[in-house]
């Protein structure tokens, strides 16, 4: 049933062979790897309106330098971001730029940020995306928890069944948005042109403001930058590109920079214009469509798009974490499962972790994440910047042809992001101040899982292993519950193997039971020695264990190897299980980490 119930969510399985048709062409990996980027358009502006506010709405104009601003610095990293696609065609992105080039420690700081950034671009972007449903219909307010659970979970199924089949389907809510958008602004400007709105809405740019400072403007344009997180995730996800990869990745990058420069640009514009001050309820992009088409259709299909593109950002989490888990675990930074492609040959381990763990953090903030974007922020300019500064050491180690250009745009992409991450730690303190606990933890982390694999590979090499102790005998030892043909079928089995000595333990909570069951076994088996355990405590594993201590002392003098023989019945069905006390799974589960004691579990397998 279980089988039946994955095949019919993911699909069937895909043979390794079939790899190749599962990368991606330009307009799925741009729908896919960018829709984080694009729906940031949906809050980055509002962002940047919400700290003007605290000194008034006269001070609104001051937005659009400040729009200006982070079109600079998308500008740094987008041609930063291109450099890096072919210095490192293999993907990696910040984290393997920054290990290569800075050392270890930094390329940990940058995986370790961006692994937690894209558990947040999940949550983020799923809460942002039912905060536009419920703020279309004030109804659901009260379910905003439940309904950003249940678009985690579809989204987490849509990528296990595979890349190529996500990217079909989430391809059109963001190119659908993409339009939506333009046709606002173009609307939006149009009635501008015409006349439509009211240049009263507004403070002239220029118009001096009581108040305002250097440190505010910094702050504004650091909250206005979280409009740029999910720039660096087509750097990371190069790997699912079809061929030529690096080129295909390279364009995909530009046009998503370009369209991202225009919206950005566009609602900055039209926010200013139109006077919109940012609600707790209702979003800067709902006011600019119903101020420019009122609640129509067009409102609705804007508002539909928004929230969809705001959900399926979250998609962009999902495309690279896989990816960078990957790199973290053939480093052996992180467990190897990160490694191994699932049955529709995406690194299933590191989606449904992804879900899982977005799904915690959306129970945790109860759907309300907009203290989260201070943090979500603050976690890719940190590997911005580590990556930028690690791109100026390899052109100033290698210097290429061309070499100056290049540490110019990575320098000035490396200050931007230095600057945005430094007036995030002064400014937002209260909400970044995480960083500071969940990064040496992820790092320590790390590091102990690298000392792990580390010592397991020391102690299984050959050339430096203990050479093995000689064996000469085999005692075994089969614990038994009664006369059973499960009992039968091991003790066979324990005879077929040569041992010089059998030993059945069997473990009595009366003593008249244990009288009645040695009388039946001299019966039975007389040929083989029984031992009879009282156990006053109703204990199996305690007397158990304490046997088999006394029987591996004597069996080591001898260079004998003590195994134990586990009878187990396996039922018919599955469910049967839970009728049935396990026992020999708990010995067997107990043994497992006894030194030098051989566990076997023979199955008996019932037929009804």
């Amino acid at each position: 049933m279980v089988s039946t119930l994955k095949r019919w969510l993911i699909g069937r399985p895909l043979k390794s062979t079939e790899l190749g048709e599962q990368r991606l062409n330009k307009k799925k990996a741009l729908a896919i790897l960018s829709s984080d980027a694009l729906s940031s358009v949906a809050y980055g502006p509002e962002q940047i309106l919400l700290v003007l506010i605290t000194i008034s709405a006269a001070a609104f104009w001051y937005s659009i330098p400040i729009g200006m601003g982070v079109l600079v610095l998308l500008l740094a990293l987008i041609l930063s971001y291109r450099q890096i696609i072919f210095a490192y065609p293999h993907g990696g992105g910040a984290y393997v730029v920054s290990k290569q080039n800075l050392g270890t420690y930094p390329g940990l700081i940058a995986g370790g940020s961006l692994l937690v950034d894209y558990i947040l671009t999940v949550a983020v972007s799923v809460s942002a995306g039912t905060d536009a449903i419920t703020s279309a219909f004030p109804a659901l307010h009260a379910h905003t928890v439940s309904i950003a659970v249940v678009f985690v979970i579809l989204i987490t199924i849509l990528n296990l069944r595979g890349l190529t089949e996500s990217a079909s389907i989430l391809a059109y809510p963001v190119y659908l948005f993409v339009l939506a958008l333009f046709i606002l602004i173009g609307a939006g400007l149009y009635n501008i042109l015409t006349g439509g709105v009211s240049p009263g809405l507004h403070a002239p740019i220029g118009t001096p403001v009581a108040g305002i400072s250097l440190f505010l403007l910094l702050r504004a344009f650091a909250s206005g930058s979280s409009a740029l997180t999910g720039v660096e995730a087509i750097s990371n996800a190069i790997p699912n590109f079809k061929d030529p990869a690096p080129n295909n990745a390279a364009k995909t990058l530009m046009a998503m920079g370009a369209i991202l420069a225009l919206l950005f640009s566009g609602i900055v514009f039209l926010a200013y214009y139109y006077g919109i001050v940012p609600k707790a309820e209702v979003t800067v992009v709902s006011q600019i469509a119903e101020q420019t088409f009122g609640r129509n259709f067009m409102y609705f299909f804007i508002q539909g798009t928004t929230a969809l593109i705001l959900i399926l950002a979250a998609n962009t989490g999902y495309s690279a974490f896989p990816l960078l888990a990957v790199n973290l675990a053939k480093d052996k930074f992180i467990p190897r499962m990160f490694t191994v492609r699932g049955d529709r040959l995406g690194y299933s381990n590191g989606i449904i972790i992804l879900g899982f763990l977005s799904i915690l953090l959306i129970l945790a903030s109860k759907g309300q994440t907009e203290e989260l974007i201070p943090l979500y922020a603050v976690g890719v300019f940190i590997p911005f910047t580590l990556s930028q500064t690690g791109m100026m050491i390899k052109w100033i180690r290698q210097k290429p042809e061309g070499w100056v250009l290049k540490l110019i745009i990575n320098t000035t992409g490396a200050l931007i992001s230095f600057t945005v991450t430094m007036m995030f730690f002064l400014t937002k303190l209260a909400q970044v101040w995480p960083v500071f606990v969940f990064l040496p933890l992820i790092v320590y982390l790390f590091n102990r899982i690298k000392k792990h694999y580390e010592a397991v590979s020391e102690q299984l090499r050959l050339t430096t292993c203990e050479p093995a102790v000689p064996i000469e005998g085999n005692v075994v030892i089969l614990p038994v519950a009664g006369l059973t043909h499960v009992v039968e079928h091991s003790l066979n089995y324990a005879k077929s193997l040569s041992a010089d000595q059998i030993i059945a333990v069997f473990v009595p909570f009366e003593r008249e039971a244990g009288a009645q069951f040695e009388e039946k076994w001299s019966k039975w088996q007389p040929d083989v020695r029984l031992v009879t355990l009282h156990s006053p405590y109703r204990s199996i594993i305690q007397p158990l264990s304490k046997f088999i201590d006394v029987v591996q002392r004597k069996a080591s003098e001898s260079h004998y190897q003590v195994t134990v023989i586990i009878p187990q019945f396996i039922p018919k069905k599955g469910w049967h299980n839970i009728l049935h006390n396990q026992t020999s799974f708990m010995i067997r589960a107990h043994l497992l980490y006894r030194k030098d004691v051989i566990v076997t579990t023979v199955p008996y397998h019932l037929k009804k």
